[in-house]
């Protein structure tokens, strides 16, 4: 089975932003599946649980085969721990996270999430977080951790079946690249850095996923926030308010659309479909509107000469592929 190419995103699902009604979370997650999405991806990290807790429990109204269900390793929660963390989430179950790129941390992990999809098995692993955004100057040894531990784990869990596919999630191009010269990954996740507004991913990265035949899922496209809200005040980039530069660019790619009548999202979207290494764009959600808008927002057809206008900005890479 193939992905959706719109996946579901479970991060808002562990009270990211805000705290999320249990209702509300159960429907936004039914939607997405009535609607034909069949990607889910969660991790631990979301909530300390409570995304995957929820998620658990939208999959038992489907058949579990007729979804692709991707979790993450790299963090397991111990109850009764230390109550701040730095995982950052407004919400959440009262579990910190012990973060372990271990073996037998990515196992502890996996068994953890097990328990809380109340399913038998995921269909993709991911390695979480191994990159300079989360672990700073310990980046360095949390990838050697990771490639001699959780690598490991993934690798056996393959190998006898347990998982399909085995990749990482990161926020940096960088280390997508590290991760698939130094072992075999089927799947990486890259969230913020192939984008409308950066393009971090393309010269380097992307080409290696196509060589190595790495299917590329996409987070993060609308950078957290500003490229769904638009360059205004209090608009988030990277998980923050967005900095003047950065609404001063968003604002220029904004006109250029509304020259040619087409919403800011709608142009996110069809940017990042278009690389042929993308195999899904995984969006979060909050409400089954915000479904609905996206699976509108990505049928949309968007002018080519959309496309060039922004070449001859400067604002979009003369050599990005675009679609036709």
């Amino acid at each position: 089975m193939l992905p959706s190419l719109i996946g579901f995103g479970g991060a808002p699902l562990g009270d990211l932003y805000a705290h999320l009604n249990e209702a509300t979370a159960q429907a936004t997650v039914a939607a997405a599946l009535a609607a034909g999405i069949n990607l889910v991806d969660t991790s631990p990290l979301y909530g300390h649980g409570l995304s995957e807790h929820r998620i658990g429990a939208a999959l038992r109204t489907v058949p579990r085969e007729s979804v692709i269900l991707s979790t993450k390793v790299g963090r397991w929660m111990q109850p009764g721990g230390p109550k701040h963390d730095g995982s950052g989430y407004r919400g959440g179950l009262p579990h910190p996270a012990v973060i372990d790129y271990s073996y037998d941390g990515a196992m502890r992990s996996l068994e953890q999430s097990l328990l809380r999809l109340g399913t038998d098995h995921v269909d993709i692993l991911l390695i979480h977080d191994v990159d300079v955004w989360t672990h700073g100057d310990q980046m360095e040894q949390r990838f050697a951790e990771a490639m001699d531990g959780a690598y490991k784990a993934l690798e056996k869990l393959r190998a006898s079946g347990g998982v399909k596919a085995i990749g990482v999630g990161v926020n940096e191009a960088e280390m997508c690249e590290r991760f698939a010269r130094a072992g075999d990954f089927d799947v990486m996740m890259l969230a913020g850095r192939y984008t409308l507004l950066e393009q971090g991913a393309l010269d380097s990265f992307l080409p290696l996923a196509l060589e190595k035949k790495i299917a590329v899922m996409l987070a993060g496209v609308f950078n957290s926030g500003i490229l769904a809200t638009g360059a205004r005040e209090g608009a988030y980039y990277n998980y923050q308010p967005a900095p003047p530069a950065i609404l001063a660019r968003v604002a220029r790619i904004e006109a250029v659309c509304a020259a040619h009548g087409v919403a800011l999202p709608q142009a996110a979207l069809a940017f990042a479909a278009a690389h042929p290494a993308v195999a899904s764009i995984v969006l979060g959600a909050v409400t089954p509107a915000e479904i609905a808008r996206n699976l509108d927002l990505v049928a949309l057809p968007v002018p080519v000469g959309l496309w060039s206008d922004l070449k001859a900005e400067g604002l979009v890479p003369g050599h990005a592929p675009l679609p036709i």
